[in-house]
């Protein structure tokens, strides 16, 4: 498998957390992490914020296909997250120590979405697939030296 392939099939599973995450707030609401909230205001907002969330683990699915030509759309989105994990980080500072699985959504906020932004970011200084190719072929014609013309068939 090559690096490019590695890049999308990561992106692809990683990006199914927001997705997942997103869904099951939608679904469920607040009361799904913290049963017993009655507050309808809050509720709300959750659920406004996990479609959110949804729709940027979609969006950083249309990514994958064409990975290497995506880097505004991935440099955006990277964006986006790294400031909700900021905010999240403030509030751990403002607040207190979260739940494991909120200092899980840090980790992958603040580390493991920018990682996977630099690996995007090699992949399409690289080139499409086609330009690799054709960059790897010619490097080999380099290495031969000039290409020779068959000799003329002899007539006789």
């Amino acid at each position: 498998m090559n690096e490019r392939r590695a890049l999308q099939r990561v992106v692809a599973i990683v990006a199914a957390l927001p997705v997942a995450a997103g869904l099951y707030g939608v679904l469920f609401g607040v009361n799904g992490l913290a049963p017993g909230v009655a507050n309808v205001s809050i509720d709300s907002h959750f659920r406004y914020l996990s479609g959110l969330l949804t729709g940027i683990g979609v969006l950083f699915w249309t990514c994958v296909p064409g990975i290497e030509g995506k880097a505004g759309l991935f440099r955006f989105l990277t964006l986006v997250v790294v400031l909700g994990g900021l905010a999240r980080l403030l509030g751990l500072y403002l607040t207190g120590i979260p739940s494991l699985t909120m200092l899980g959504a840090l980790v992958v906020e603040l580390v493991l979405t920018p990682l996977l932004c630099m690996w995007q970011a090699r992949i399409a200084a690289q080139g499409p697939p086609d330009a690799q190719g054709l960059r790897h072929a010619q490097g080999l014609r380099h290495a031969q030296g000039p290409a020779r013309a068959a000799p003329a068939p002899r007539d006789g």
